[in-house]
């Protein structure tokens, strides 16, 4: 599917100077908000934008400050925290 954008030459012109690539710039960001929507898993990222690995993936997420943390990722952390902090107070 293709989809072209209308955009009034004065605000195209702006955001070209911004984004050199436009095309670009508004397919990724349609892109990554799919994504931060759920509407697309890491695998279509990576098609839809043409990388050739899922580091590739998780190098363009990290550089749009875009994490995959759960609620699960969140309570290891905080108990291995704890951990920490216990055998500190052990020393």
């Amino acid at each position: 599917m293709q989809i072209t954008l209308e955009l009034p030459e004065d605000i195209a012109k702006g955001l070209g100077t911004r984004w050199k690539d436009l095309p670009r710039a508004a397919l990724e960001s349609l892109a990554l908000e799919a994504y931060r929507s759920q509407a697309l898993t890491a695998a279509q990222l990576r098609r839809l934008l043409g990388f050739e690995t899922r580091m590739q993936v998780d190098a363009f997420l990290k550089e749009h400050e875009v994490y995959d943390l759960t609620v699960a990722d969140f309570e290891q952390d905080r108990e291995t925290l704890r951990q920490l902090r216990a055998r500190e107070a052990q020393l």
